[in-house]
């Protein structure tokens, strides 16, 4: 298979399915935007010495995968025999969420990113979730999307906010509260 096909040299691309759609659709943007998180999750792992880390992250790219084949889907009918997202893929999220939390002292205020690389990668990680996240809500107001994609999302942002704590603890940074000036 050759990786150019001309096909899209017109501006348009295909969906799942074979319906042709400019290349500024909306799930263009939301799964261009997926793609672009993916690609910054490999950073973060590649920033990171932890097998643990790096597997979880592994992980984690696998389902933004799944959830870009099913926002590429342009109908029910083109889903079956593509994976899927389960709630397990959530409750594993939960689970790290709660384990690392556990090990770190209770937030009082909101934080300012940074204090290592690998902490400001999991920021940048959270923040590019959020967007993916809000620009999916957007879609599912117009096509119908399963709402598991959604949660995932929403937790998955959640996760890396995690992260970059438990990073910032392993790596003895500093996490610097924010203190608006009045």
């Amino acid at each position: 298979m050759k990786i150019y096909t001309k096909t899209g040299d017109t501006g348009s691309t295909s969906l799942i399915g074979g319906k042709r759609v400019p290349k500024y659709h909306e799930r263009i943007e939301v799964y261009g935007s997926l793609d672009e998180l993916i690609s910054f999750i490999g950073l973060l792992r590649d920033s990171l010495e932890s097998e643990e880390y790096q597997n979880i992250l592994i992980s984690i790219q696998d389902r933004l995968m799944v959830c870009s084949s099913i926002l590429a889907s342009e109908s029910d009918e083109y889903l079956e025999g593509l994976p899927k997202i389960f709630n397990e893929d959530i409750e594993l999220l939960e689970i790290e969420i709660d384990r690392m939390e556990a090990d770190l002292e209770p937030l009082t205020a909101f934080i300012l990113p940074g204090g290592h690389q690998a902490v400001s990668l999991c920021h940048i990680a959270r923040t590019i979730c959020r967007r993916v996240e809000r620009q999916t809500v957007k879609l599912a107001e117009q096509v119908a999307l399963d709402e598991i994609v959604i949660k995932y999302l929403n937790r998955l942002s959640d996760y890396f906010f995690v992260l970059s704590r438990k990073i910032s603890k392993d790596f003895n940074a500093k996490e610097i509260p924010w203190k608006p000036k009045l």
